[in-house]
């Protein structure tokens, strides 16, 4: 699309970003000559009828709210005209990169300059809720650091609320990145301003540790961690730590007001401890089971700590992690899969406890009630879990009686996973997880004949490579070593969901001694990328050679249909 011209104004230069809902394109403005920045709503091409009006509304709406708020940290938009069926946005071009970016590339933020990118972006929160928009997606991607001056901006007001208008969602969606969802959002709850400073707190806590502060191995986790858990003392704060534990607060109620968190967080750009946020931070008393029997002891030192097991540990030092060396993301699997069961040694598990009944309901009531059953079925604590169980696949979404779009057979279901992402399958294909979690890395089958043809999901919250096409080489070395006659038939990047990916397909020969294939020839092709959140996923399907025409077929129906939590 490089050097197309849209509405018979905007030359579109080259893409600046994307995510799962568009993608943002550099352009010049031929009329007032002018550099702009045009977002194009590609998730309309991948999705129903009814969904792409849903899609359409929002991006107008994204469109009114930012137009209704004067500020110079908003990026302003120019213009919203259609092209192509689709509606397209014309911003304010900031040369420059997010903040998300910049704590990917430098590990953290320095405490100081995260209150001052704070301090704006609180500002740009007052303009908009004194105009009656809530954003309800502050995060660190959202956020824009100017290289030309300096300023922080807030973007992408996609999934605002404008109060007075009519709700665009569905009932009962809760929408918005899970890491950054508000205890009373994940509850079903209506939002409100004190949401957004929910948000705000969490996105200056990923600033200056470097991850999110409530991030899980699952969406279903994360939320449960945002409403029943405490984050972990951030370690690098300094005197933006209380702001953050203010802002962190469960209960909307008792967190503060725009004013004073505007105040409060001046007083950390200046490197000063805000007084008044002490008053916020609640005194913790927390207890640990010593792996000793005898008293119990309870200390200054083991606040904080995880995986204690009774061994004091010098007071202020943070306690050493429990876990083994690290290896790559997805090892190979002696099956031949290419995804990987394990040569890395599992960490000690941690020590869940079971959702509690009004929990399910609430989460039941953001996802649907066929993956809250499915997160009893497949939990770690329920009955039959294992490795080598094999049940009836998740519940079909409500959207399956509709006709999918783009090439996806109209008799396939849309099956939602409890590891967060969905797709479209035959039906009677069941679900098989496929080893246990090791280091963040989950993976799942279906397959409609107990494994001679199947597609694997592997889920990766802890990538061991910075990009899907290291990883898949990496993995090619290792599977070209072990299996019979193997070869490449090709190995690319490519882009996969408006990020980069890449697409690794070869055959091998399958011995008697491999189960479930039945030996002889086989076929395998593995689509790879890494979601906007950091989440890389691996979507893998392969059967017998004299089967593969219907199977390349109906991978590219499994990929038009793929949805991720981070897209």
């Amino acid at each position: 699309m490089q050097g197309q011209l849209v509405s018979g104004r905007y030359r579109l230069a080259d893409a600046i970003g994307s995510g799962g809902m568009g993608r943002v394109w550099r352009a010049h403005d031929e009329v007032l000559h002018r550099a702009v920045a045009i977002k194009e709503l590609t998730a309309a091409l991948y999705v129903s009828e009814s969904d792409r009006e849903r899609l359409l509304a929002r991006t107008r709406a994204e469109a009114r709210a930012a137009a209704r708020i004067n500020h110079s940290a908003v990026v302003t938009v120019h213009d919203v005209l259609e092209h192509d069926g689709r509606p397209w946005i014309v911003m304010e071009l900031v040369e420059g990169h997010s903040l998300a970016d910049a704590v990917k590339e430098r590990g953290r933020v320095e405490p100081a300059e995260a209150a001052r990118i704070g301090l704006w972006v609180l500002r740009a929160l007052r303009a908009a809720h004194s105009a009656g928009v809530l954003h309800r997606d502050i995060k660190p991607g959202n956020v824009l650091l100017s290289a030309d001056d300096g300023r922080v901006l807030l973007t992408d007001f996609g999934i605002a609320q404008i109060e007075g208008d009519t709700t665009i969602t569905r009932t009962g969606e809760v929408v918005g990145s899970v890491d950054y969802l508000a205890p009373e959002r994940v509850r079903g709850h209506d939002p409100g301003p004190a949401s957004d400073l929910w948000a705000l707190g969490a996105t200056l806590y990923t600033a200056v540790e470097g991850r999110s502060p409530f991030r899980r191995t699952s969406p279903l986790g994360t939320m449960q961690a945002v409403v029943e858990e405490e984050a972990a003392d951030p370690q690098h704060a300094g005197s933006l730590g209380p702001v953050i534990t203010a802002l962190l607060r469960k209960d909307p109620a008792t967190r503060p007001g725009a004013a004073e968190t505007e105040q409060m967080l001046a007083e950390a750009a200046e490197g000063r401890r805000p007084g008044t946020a002490q008053a916020y931070v609640p005194t913790q008393h927390t207890r640990y089971e010593p792996a000793h029997t005898g008293p119990e002891y309870i200390g200054p030192e083991y606040a904080g700590a995880t995986g204690y097991t009774g061994q004091p540990t010098p007071t202020g030092t943070p306690y050493p992690p429990m876990t083994g060396p690290t290896t790559i993301g997805r090892p190979y699997d002696t099956t031949g899969t290419g995804s990987g069961t394990g040569v890395a040694p599992a960490r000690p598990s941690k020590r869940r406890r079971l959702r509690t009944f009004a929990l399910v309901v609430a989460l039941a009531a953001i996802v649907g009630g066929g993956t809250a059953v499915v997160l009893q079925r497949w939990g770690p604590d329920s009955p039959g879990a294992s490795a080598s169980t094999t049940t009836p696949p998740p519940s079909a979404s409500a959207t399956d009686d509709q006709e999918p779009q783009g090439g996806v057979p109209a008799s396939w279901v849309r099956v939602e996973d409890p590891l967060g992402f969905s797709l479209h399958l035959p039906k009677g294909w069941k679900r098989k997880v496929v080893g246990k979690e090791i280091d963040g890395l989950q993976q799942v089958d279906y397959t409609p004949d107990g494994g001679k043809h199947f597609v694997r999901i592997a889920v990766d919250t802890s990538p061991q490579f910075a990009n899907a096409y290291d990883h898949q080489r990496d993995l090619e070395y290792q599977v070209g070593e072990k299996l019979v006659d193997y070869k490449t038939v090709s190995l690319e990047e490519n882009l996969y969901r408006d990020r980069e990916g890449s697409l690794w397909e070869y055959t091998w020969t399958a011995l008697a001694k491999d189960p479930p294939y039945v030996a002889g020839p086989r076929h395998a092709i593995d689509q790879a990328y890494i979601d906007r959140d950091g989440t890389e996923y691996a979507i893998y399907m392969s059967s017998p050679e004299s089967d593969w025409t219907t199977t390349r077929e109906q991978f590219t129906a499994v990929l038009k249909s793929w949805r991720s939590s981070g897209s």
